[in-house]
């Protein structure tokens, strides 16, 4: 029996108001900032592309509620991606879910590398970019 991959779930608490860091998670030059470059509009149903290290990665914008979370599709392999904000006094708790997960063995076509291992290198490299994202935010 094989078992499901489980989400990426990370927190990061940014010394800025949430309206500031929502700029950050919620337009094309923001994300771009931090992540990756992007044609990203804030347009539920929206298609738009991650410029990844394997090439571009089609996405679509399957929820914007602001300034509290943004969600969506990232490349074919079903994952679903959330940012979500949470005002704390002056500060912003931002957490990121990357689900959508198939099973552990599950070889995945662009890294050629079965699930399980796709997913940690993921949630290291998950864990840089929310340092990027604080730093860029607070500067």
């Amino acid at each position: 029996m094989t078992s499901q991959v489980q989400d990426i779930q990370q927190k990061v608490v940014i010394d800025a108001p949430i309206h500031k860091v929502w700029e950050y998670v919620a337009s094309a030059d923001g994300i771009a900032s931090w992540f990756m470059p992007n044609d990203f509009q804030p347009i539920i149903g929206y298609e738009f592309h991650l410029q990844s290290p394997f090439g571009p990665s089609p996405c679509k914008v399957i929820e914007i509620n602001e300034p509290n979370k943004l969600s969506f599709t990232w490349d074919v392999e079903g994952w679903v991606v959330h940012f979500i904000l949470k005002e704390i006094d002056e500060q912003t708790e931002f957490t990121l879910i990357h689900g959508g997960w198939k099973s552990n063995e599950e070889i995945l076509a662009k890294p050629n590398k079965n699930a399980a291992d796709v997913r940690e290198t993921m949630n290291n490299g998950w864990s840089g970019i929310l340092l990027k994202l604080q730093k860029v935010v607070t500067a």
